[in-house]
């Protein structure tokens, strides 16, 4: 054979075997793939194709005491645009359209939205912002626009739906009902939200989906699916009506006194249900909003608010009664070393317990507990533990401050302790904490616990009621009880509070102005203050009790708690008074305006008259048009909100019965 056919043989034989060899490998493979790593690849190739999903739960709405809604979840839409998926015909033939459309729902001028779009398509953006966080009828007007109304994959509309909590009050006592985690969706730590998360936020469900074309997923069979349970609702004590009526009166007093911070709670009280509780701190450009929940968290010293625990204390021990003749001196007496003065110049001379305590003496209250108990603090720190004022008050809500009174032996006692607890200093409380001694007063001595829910329900029906809770069936006896009372409400009639006194309703309370951050060495050149009122209405049969703190007013304008917080309670008793008489009528202090007066007469006149013809309804209520018009037979239709300010039928016009007439309002 010539050695030239015989090197193509060999070259032949050569990639044969190769080729019988890489055959080998294969088959090979297939086999090891088959039976050796066969259950690995089908799991791959299983997990790339299914997948288990999470469907998360409904979480449960919060509602007021009358089922309004305070919290619920509702879902919001974004829009987006894939501009790589429309053709050209579609997209030249839609932009304009679109662009118009876009601009009367949102504002901005077509031309921006026909820019807008043109880039995009230029730039192949796939996923172009159109729209954040709308409403679901928002979302279905956007829909069913030119182009988008062509779907997902002709018309490149991407929609991605998200849940969000909204809060139907607004900022109104935001902070009690509690919001989201700062960058943490589904994490939920103050207020109701945070306290009755695991009640609220209900148990996620999870689904097998299949991946389809275009990275779209169907859900499939499977076992092992399981569905959501959603959140359970929570029905909490608050009120709307005073809720509101607390905020506004707050705020209102925190703006002309241009304080730092301050609280307001309102207690029912015989259940200890909180009505309202309001939380106003003052941003950097002086404006408030719900910063902490102050009432709750924050401890600090009470001031003369506390006098009535020092002074009924002394009551129960027979130390004193309401005549004890106390001597306050000329306004400034010392204690261990210590001044201790009033805010009356030249004092108050000597005068009976209970005047020291409605002119809220501080060396009246200082001498009593001095005289009677200095030997044996203990006597009188065991009735504030009985009171438990030595404790928190263990309400569900996280981030109850802690209170504070010292004792023989604690880091704060010293010989001047004992004087300077007795008007309110050397010791810590929160708001909630005093209020909840005030109430028990006006609860004839019965201590509840305050209450913030009244049930947890699911599907309309009830999972968990909460009742009233008693701390102390009884602080003190009906004779120191009596005592006390007819003091508060001589506070307001004829001591610190007399500015406050009104002879449409009555009111009992206690005045507090206390100092803070006096420890600083340049506190008299720039005086701080804590002014407070702590009390309850009506002053002989109470239905409510309610405390005002507010911190670091403008001592330019004021700073003593009659001045600065009082005028906050008075408003919140009148209001509630005035919507919801509880005794007697009460007058309301505010005159009837003349436009409500003026439109009644108008409204009456015209009902008056009734008819045959269409009356002239333009400039009236829509309400009071609406009734007018109905009850003449015809079929009212409106546009708008206000006043009439065109009617589709003129008025002398023959009535037809049944005939639709539209009103447009403004």
């Amino acid at each position: 054979m010539p050695v030239e056919d015989k090197n193509i043989l060999n070259r032949f034989y050569f990639i044969a075997g190769g080729m019988f060899i890489f055959g080998l490998l294969i088959v090979f493979k297939l086999v090891s793939i088959q039976f050796i790593e066969g259950d690995k690849y089908r799991e791959l190739a299983e997990h790339n194709t299914t997948k288990n999903f999470t469907i998360e739960a409904n979480r449960g709405n919060v509602y007021a005491d009358d089922g309004s809604l305070l919290a619920t979840s509702v879902p919001k839409y974004d829009i987006r645009f894939d501009a790589v998926t429309v053709s050209k015909e579609d997209f030249d033939k839609n932009l304009v359209p679109l662009s118009k459309e876009l601009s009367k729902l949102f504002g901005k001028s077509p031309a921006y939205y026909q820019n807008l779009f043109r880039k995009a398509r230029a730039d192949k953006n796939r996923y172009l912002l159109i729209a954040r966080g709308l409403g679901y009828s928002d979302y279905v007007r956007v829909k069913r626009m030119p182009l988008f109304n062509k779907g997902p994959y002709r018309g490149g509309i991407i929609v991605e739906q998200n849940t969000v909590r909204e809060h139907p009050m607004g900022k109104v006592g935001e902070r009690l009902v509690g919001n989201e985690k700062n960058q943490e969706k589904g994490v939920y730590e103050v207020g109701f939200e945070g306290a009755f998360d695991e009640f609220l936020r209900g148990k996620n469900g999870r689904r097998l989906k299949q991946k389809i074309a275009q990275g779209q997923w169907k859900p499939v069979s499977d076992e092992n699916e399981i569905e959501p349970q959603d959140g359970y609702d929570i029905v909490t004590t608050i009120n709307v009506n005073i809720q509101d009526i607390a905020h506004h009166a707050l705020l209102k007093q925190m703006e002309f006194y241009e304080a730092e911070h301050g609280s307001v709670i309102v207690m029912e009280v015989t259940t200890g249900e909180i009505k309202a509780i309001s939380n106003l701190g003052k941003t950097d450009v002086g404006t408030y909003y719900e910063k902490l929940n102050y009432a709750v968290g924050e401890s600090h010293e009470p001031g003369s608010t506390f006098k009535v625990m020092a002074f009924m204390a002394a009551l129960e021990d027979k130390a004193i009664d309401t005549s004890t003749v106390v001597d306050t001196k000329q306004g400034s007496k010392r204690f261990y070393g210590r001044n201790i003065t009033d805010s009356k110049r030249g004092g108050y001379g000597k005068i009976s317990a209970a005047k020291a305590l409605e002119v809220s003496s501080n060396i009246g209250l200082a001498s009593i507990i001095d005289d009677h108990y200095a030997k044996n603090p203990n006597k009188l720190i065991d009735h504030f533990k009985k009171w438990y004022l030595n404790k928190k008050v263990g309400i569900p809500i996280s981030g109850e401050g802690k209170p504070m009174i010292p004792e023989p032996g604690h880091s704060k006692w010293s010989k001047n302790a004992l004087p300077s607890m007795a008007y309110g200093y050397n010791l810590k409380m929160t708001p909630l904490q005093t209020l909840t001694f005030y109430n028990a007063i006006a609860n004839n001595g019965v201590m509840v616990k305050p209450r913030f829910i009244k049930e947890i329900r699911t599907m309309n029906k009830g999972v968990e009621v909460f009742d009233t809770e008693i701390i102390n069936p009884k602080i003190c006896s009906d004779k120191t009880l009596d005592e006390i009372r007819d003091i508060l409400k001589n506070i307001v009639k004829r001591g610190t509070g007399k500015s406050l006194y009104s002879e449409n309703f009555s009111m009992a309370g206690k005045t507090g102005t206390a100092r803070t951050e006096y420890w600083l060495p340049n506190w008299d050149k720039d005086r701080k203050y804590i002014s407070s009122f702590s009390g309850y209405f009506p002053a002989d049969n109470p239905k409510y009790s309610c405390i005002v703190v507010i911190h670091k007013p403008s001592t330019k304008k004021g700073f003593y708690g009659a001045d600065v917080t009082g005028p906050v309670f008075k408003r919140i008793a009148q209001k509630i008074f005035t919507d919801s008489p509880l005794i007697d009528e009460v007058n309301e202090e505010n005159p009837k305006a003349p436009l409500v007066s003026k439109d009644f007469e108008t409204y009456y006149a015209k009902v008056q008259k009734g008819g045959s013809k269409v009356p002239n309804v333009v400039g009236m209520t829509g309400m009071d048009a609406i009734s007018i018009l109905e009850n003449l037979g015809l079929k009212v239709v409106t546009q708008g909100n206000g006043t009439v300010k065109e009617q589709s039928i003129p008025s002398g016009e023959k009535i037809q019965k049944g005939k639709k007439i539209i009103l447009n309002l403004s």
